[in-house]
């Protein structure tokens, strides 16, 4: 297959694109979502006696041993209803954007048209994944008084008002637009490494990916930090440093450091570091996948072909979203 044919799908098949960020959406996170829970957990600032924890290993297994085996999933379905759309939305709309912005029918001679497409594809993304992550990561919460996802939202709705399902809305895109340009450059400087001929090959799609998310999330922690502080309103916090509640980027950053000094910033980095890694990892595997095995079908060719070595080079920039935190977090 030639790299045009497989850096995008026909222009016509934005459905194709968006089936196929859905799935790389969830499965990422529904595999990733236990891990998640504990780097959640591990940022808080003011953590419970119950919730201290000096591993992600200890974290795990306190988790397990004094709340249930289910408890690490619990606020899956939240994440499961926003990320499919979420990612449906992002990657077909990336697609669209790169080709309509670099003037080109495959939108691949353009790095800036590429990263502009990114951006704009995550402003899309992060619409419908904020109230979601707040759902999520409230049910997270160590001694959470939800059991289930509607009862948060209703919840955080009349007591709060819809405004609290967006007040991290512009630290999640601080987060994730510095993510998305870390990321994609240390992708692409991977593939240049592993994969020269452009062609689907799993192991340099998951090995670029991985790495690639790992170096985004490290960088970016603190911003990851200051997100789950403005979600959380961690009402222990709150009472400690007399505020009614945290609002926006700044007010979060002062209240991370007057509460723990810089270290604070970086607090679950090692969860969120060991979060990324797979979640992008599965991200560009399932993805690139996809991708592959709808432009064969598009072209009447059956089978995937075999993979190349992960000793080759690329000349090229494919980008794709990971998930921010999530993990996000921000995927």
């Amino acid at each position: 297959m030639e790299l045009d044919e497989y850096e995008s799908l026909p222009t016509g098949s934005a459905v194709t694109h968006m089936a196929a960020g859905a799935a790389a959406g969830i499965m990422e996170h529904c595999v990733m979502y236990p891990l998640d829970s504990v780097k959640t957990r591990m940022q808080s600032l003011r953590p419970s006696p119950g919730a201290r924890y000096r591993s992600i290993a200890d974290a795990f297994y306190k988790m397990v041993r004094h709340e249930g085996v289910m408890r690490p999933v619990r606020g899956m379905s939240a994440v499961v209803i926003g990320a499919g759309p979420a990612h449906a939305l992002y990657f077909s709309c990336y697609e669209k954007l790169k080709r309509t912005i670099s003037g080109t029918e495959h939108g691949t001679n353009s790095p800036i048209s590429q990263g502009l497409a990114g951006c704009l594809a995550t402003v899309m993304h992060d619409g419908i994944m904020n109230p979601a992550e707040v759902v999520k990561q409230r049910m997270q919460m160590y001694n959470s008084q939800f059991k289930r996802c509607t009862e948060c939202f209703l919840h955080v709705w009349r007591q709060e008002g819809g405004h609290a399902f967006y007040r991290s809305f512009t630290t999640q895109l601080s987060m994730n637009i510095p993510f998305q340009c870390v990321h994609f450059v240390t992708y692409e400087f991977m593939q240049v490494l592993t994969n020269k001929e452009r062609v689907y090959n799993p192991v340099a799609h998951m090995v670029s990916g991985g790495i690639a998310g790992a170096f985004a999330a490290a960088v970016t922690t603190p911003l990851d930090v200051c997100k789950t502080l403005l979600n959380t309103q961690e009402s222990s916090l709150l009472r400690t440093s007399h505020q009614p509640q945290i609002s926006g980027l700044v007010n979060a950053a002062a209240t991370i450091y007057s509460c723990c000094g810089f270290k604070g910033y970086f607090r679950g980095l090692s969860a969120r570091v060991l979060f990324q890694m797979p979640a992008t990892a599965i991200s560009w595997s399932v993805y690139e996948f996809f991708k592959s095995s709808l432009n064969r079908r598009s072209s009447g060719e059956s089978e995937l072909g075999p993979a190349t070595g992960v000793n080759t080079a690329v000349t090229g920039v494919l980008t794709a979203r990971p998930s921010v935190e999530t993990a996000t977090s921000e995927r």
